[in-house]
């Protein structure tokens, strides 16, 4: 195989639509989903639509009420949260498409371009959801984050760097690194965010806002799956990367993002937050980090850490396609944005 990665043709009449490789193969550019390499790929992309959903289906009237009553302490979390994740998904929108390019079959171009858009959409409800409860130089300043609080950085910079990598040498091995920091993304790094949200919502506090970050939650999980699939096929049909030392990579990789992770966590809620012991968060982010890395076939990089000791987090994280369900586990209502009661009356 190539030292480098080469981009898929626009089209090619002498290639089969089913593509000969995932990457480096040959492929037609041609997507009919009854003729794909991945029999994986089309009911992905079937449980990927299922998820669709807008910022605009929720309506932020109760939240916007209620956050004026917050503690100083959860207005700053819930700010600096957004931020990143603002962060988290604008650099992910990018990276998906750019890991696109060099993606042989349709499918996955395809599967791709879906992820693209959900991170897009993510996007638009921090800011949906920041519009609705703070002036537009706060909401401005909270998108400005990233650039100024130092553990912010260091934690974001861990993954930037990863993904530079990739993006400025394309060769299988960096696409195959880029994978591991994108698993660390979807499947660990929004997680102390996701907590703290949810801990919110089952002290009945911001419930709408709690209710997009499970739809975005979702969302990941599938993200996630999509892409642990891209590498082991990556090393199924690449023999030559199934090594000791990518398995070594991985453990160490996901070490240092759940160490990351934490410090994080001790900066933005430390402690003061109502229903999250830092003990507890901190043994969710290391049992977290072992499954995203089994997941990748390597070993746990934290032994021991082996069940969730935040099991209250499964109520609101693991509900299916259907979007009532999330309130009906909780007894909770929400109202959907209609003419009579839509954002731009809020």
């Amino acid at each position: 195989m190539s030292d480098a990665l080469q981009t898929r043709k626009l089209y090619d009449p002498e290639a089969p639509n089913a593509s000969t490789g995932i990457v480096n193969g040959a492929s037609s550019n041609v997507l009919n989903w009854d003729d794909v390499r991945f029999s994986w790929a089309y009911p992905l992309y079937k449980n990927m639509l299922a998820n669709f959903w807008t910022p605009f289906e929720i309506n932020m009237a109760g939240d916007q009420k209620q956050y004026p009553q917050l503690s100083e302490d959860e207005k700053t979390a819930f700010k600096k949260i957004i931020g990143l994740l603002a962060f988290l998904d604008s650099v992910q929108t990018d990276y998906s498409a750019r890991a696109a390019e060099y993606l042989t079959d349709s499918s996955l171009a395809a599967l791709m371009t879906v992820l693209s858009f959900q991170e897009v959409v993510h996007n638009q409800s921090y800011s949906y959801v920041l519009s609705s409860l703070v002036p537009k130089e706060e909401q401005d300043e909270v998108f400005e984050y990233w650039k100024t609080d130092e553990v912010l950085k260091e934690r974001n910079e861990y993954i930037a760097r990863g993904y530079d990598n990739f993006v400025t040498n394309p060769t299988p091995q960096t696409f195959l690194e880029s994978i591991v920091y994108d698993v660390i993304l979807e499947g660990l790094n929004f997680y102390s965010g996701f907590a703290f949200f949810y801990n919110m919502a089952r002290h009945q506090k911001m419930v709408s806002t709690s209710t997009m970050i499970n739809y975005i939650n979702r969302d990941e999980q599938l993200h996630v799956r999509l892409f642990a699939n891209i590498f082991h096929e990556l090393l199924r049909e690449n023999p030559e990367l199934d090594t000791e030392a990518n398995r070594t990579f991985v453990r160490d990789a996901f070490h240092e993002g759940a160490r990351l992770e934490i410090k994080w966590a001790h900066h933005v809620l430390g402690g003061r937050i109502e229903g999250i012991s830092m003990d507890d968060l901190e043994a969710y982010i290391k049992f977290m980090a072992n499954k995203r890395a089994k997941e990748l076939g390597a070993e746990e990089p934290y032994p021991g850490y082996t069940k969730n000791p935040m099991k209250w987090i499964k109520a609101y994280q693991d509900v299916n396609a259907s979007k009532s369900d999330f309130f009906e586990q909780k007894s909770r209502q929400y109202a959907k944005v209609t003419d009579d009661n839509g954002f731009d009356e809020l």
